[in-house]
């Protein structure tokens, strides 16, 4: 028996190690558009649809998800720009999209007049391309100009073209942009500031300009020169231009990490450094005051500005050199900042206080500020959406998981709030109820979760409950109204839980902070942790438990399945992030080398290898039967990872299944059917699973 059990551990660690040297057997599945890889792709989706598409819940499912996401009920999302309300719509007559406005009052009066400006299905009908609009750029100030992203199947990479709003057309001779990852701000009507693929001395190692270059109308793009760049080993560099009622203003971001910048102001054709703390976040200039996000405590002069803090400091002055900073909001224990914008006369401050949303405005006058909490609902979660620097309006959305978003119109200087729409039920919640718990992590913190479920659920351990989290990059998890889950999981007796683990934002930057590099074990450990708890209260066990993430949360998952099997018997790794030796190789990878660590650096390997879900599979385990879905077209996170944990999984005699989406790019879908199709599979994997 002892023998056996050697030779087992031994062959566990030759796997390890040989994935450890980059003697990789399936290194070949990175060959994204390769034969060999596309043939293995397409097989693995046959297996996998051969089930899941032949269960008696898929043609439901994907029929309820498609009726909603194609519903003419949902609200057309408003994004201010001059005179009119700019959206992007698809639905079942226009399948790819189409980019359309009306004016401010039309939209206001419920009954917009929609004057359609770029057909996408049309567009891609006539290019013969896949065509996804990845958004548009307009020429302040009567934004009679646009510049238009267009990507080939949803990837981050794009096209970018010049259009003309008076004749709804694209500009022949106007500027265009080959397809790369970047951006492009209007200078003025004859110059652009650009950051583009120039080749590969232009770009970074995580595959970003590192250059800024200032374009001028007629002239080729190839010439235009450079006035500013960082460094190769930076993760990008940009430049943008704010727009103000007072002035504009140019500046450059170099992203040395992931959260690490030095910011420039373009003044007399020269870029100047600003003397603001690395970590923070440059959030707007509003007023001739420029407003950062502190991610760090900053002492400056006798002053302690701390971590979370909104601060303000006079643009003029920083230009010059000269420091004076005046607090603009701190944040408490439980609280954090979500998001900061500017309008006119006012700051729009959406804060989380326990995982609970509050809305603010803040006026800066006589050398303070001042801030006026906002009527807006409570006990859920505000999306604050498009702003008006140039008047006082803006958009903002409530939701929470059982109540439909609603759309608000509101003005920041008398803080007037008017309803606009709300969606319609689209699931049945009369019966449901939602409940606010903590679980213990193994380092003693507490880990705030939410269960959704019925008022009158029986604590017997065996309801089918889908855990989700993310757990990374700052970015907090909060209530949000899924009509496609509550139709397909919560009207159907499934328990929905969201879990506010380390290494998002709730609780502010340092609950971010808590979970980087070495320390990242603590975020597996509060997933791990909120699991237990929901066994250890009868909620669920691990036969009826299954769980969901994707890109980061895909890692997640990846890591709380092969750390602890018997805690999950369902998983959705959306995605993922796997090969964590890898990771930093393939595509925007070496940009989040902040967040995780460099696997070359053998130090940092020592940490990132204990939890790496690629180099963490071993034989003989009672692991769950995973899905597994990614996009060919996905630029951001390469779908190597989850191609190559499928057929390392499947090598050491592991079921799983397996959905590759030929385009979609990160989020996975560029079109309702593709996104009501992974739907249905995924609710139609769960009932599978947690359903016996």
């Amino acid at each position: 028996m002892q023998f056996t059990i050697t030779i087992l551990i031994m062959l566990a660690s030759l796997i390890n190690n040989n994935r450890t040297n980059d003697e990789d057997p399936f290194i070949w599945l990175e060959d994204v558009h390769g034969d060999k890889a596309i043939e293995w792709v397409e097989l693995e989706n046959r297996k996998t649809f051969d089930v899941l598409k032949e269960n008696p819940h898929y043609d439901e499912f994907y029929s309820k998800s498609l009726e909603i996401l194609n519903s003419r009920d949902r609200i057309a999302t408003p994004s201010l720009t001059g005179d009119y309300i700019y959206n992007f719509w698809q639905d079942a007559d226009h399948v790819r999209g189409i980019w359309r406005r009306t004016q401010k009052e039309s939209y206001l009066s419920g009954n917009p007049q929609w004057e359609i400006i770029l057909d996408i299905d049309k567009l891609s009908e006539q290019d013969e391309t896949n065509w996804v609009f990845g958004g548009a750029t307009g020429l302040y100030p009567d934004y009679g100009r646009f510049m238009v992203a267009l990507s080939r199947g949803g990837g981050d990479a794009v096209i970018r073209r010049e259009f003309d709003m008076s004749t709804g057309s694209f500009i022949e001779s106007g500027f265009y942009m080959p397809e790369a990852k970047g951006s492009a701000s209007w200078l003025n009507e004859n110059a652009l500031l650009i950051a583009t693929d120039f080749g590969e001395e232009s770009m970074t190692t995580s595959g970003y300009p590192r250059q800024v270059r200032l374009w001028e109308r007629g002239t080729p793009l190839s010439d235009a020169p450079v006035v500013f760049e960082g460094k190769t080993s930076d993760v990008s560099s940009s430049g943008f231009v704010i727009n103000r009622p007072e002035r504009q203003y140019v500046l450059f971001r170099r992203g040395i990490t992931f959260y690490t910048s030095e910011y420039y102001a373009y003044e007399n054709n020269t870029a100047i450094r600003l003397d603001i703390p690395a970590d923070a976040y440059l959030v707007s200039i509003f007023n001739n005051q420029l407003v950062l996000d502190l991610k760090s405590d900053w002492h400056i002069g006798n002053r302690l500005y701390r971590q979370g803090s909104i601060v303000s400091l006079p643009y003029n002055a920083l230009v010059e050199g000269r420091h004076d900073p005046t607090l603009v909001v701190e944040p408490g224990d439980r609280s954090s900042i979500r998001s900061v914008s500017a309008s006119k006369s006012r700051l729009i401050i959406n804060m989380l206080t326990n995982v609970s949303s509050e809305l603010y405005t803040y006026e800066f006058e006589n050398g303070s500020w001042k801030g006026t909490r906002v009527n807006a609902p409570a006990y859920g979660s505000i999306n604050v959406g498009s702003v008006s620097s140039f008047t006082n309006d803006y958009f903002f959305w409530y939701q929470d998981f059982l109540t439909p978003s609603s759309l608000y119109f509101s003005n920041a200087e008398d803080s007037t709030i008017e309803p606009l729409q709300s969606l319609p039920p689209f699931f049945d919640s009369g019966s449901l109820k939602v409940t606010q718990h903590e679980a213990k992590s193994a380092d003693g913190t507490m880990i705030p979760y939410f269960v959704v479920g019925p008022e009158d659920m029986e604590y017997n351990g065996q309801n089918p409950t889908l855990l989700y989290a993310y757990g990374g990059f700052e970015i907090s998890m909060l209530p949000s109204y899924s009509p496609v889950m509550g139709r397909l999981w919560l009207e159907k007796g499934g328990i929905y839980v969201l879990a506010n683990i380390r290494g998002g934002g709730e609780f502010g930057p340092g609950w971010h902070q808590a979970g980087l590099k070495e320390n990242r074990q603590r975020v597996y450990d509060d997933f791990h942790a909120v699991a237990e708890d929901l066994i250890a209260s009868n909620i669920t066990s691990g036969k009826h438990l299954g769980i969901q993430g994707g890109s980061n949360g895909g890692l997640l998952v990846g890591v709380a399945f092969t750390q602890r099997p018997e805690l999950y018997n369902a998983v959705i790794c959306q995605v993922p992030l796997l090969d964590m030796k890898r990771y930093n190789k393939l595509l925007a990878g070496a940009s989040w080398m902040g967040e995780y660590g460099d696997p070359d650096i053998p130090e940092e390997w020592a940490f990132i290898k204990e939890y790496s879900p690629y180099h963490n599979l071993t034989e003989n385990r009672d692991y769950p039967v995973v899905f597994f879905t990614t996009s060919t077209r996905d630029d951001r996170v390469h779908p190597g990872h989850a191609r190559k944990m499928v057929a390392m999984m499947k090598k050491l005699g592991y079921q799983v299944y397996y959905y590759e989406n030929t385009e979609g790019g990160h989020a996975g879908a560029s079109t309702n059917e593709q996104r009501a199709m992974g739907s249905a599979l995924n609710f139609t994997y769960l009932w599978l699973k947690l359903d016996s």
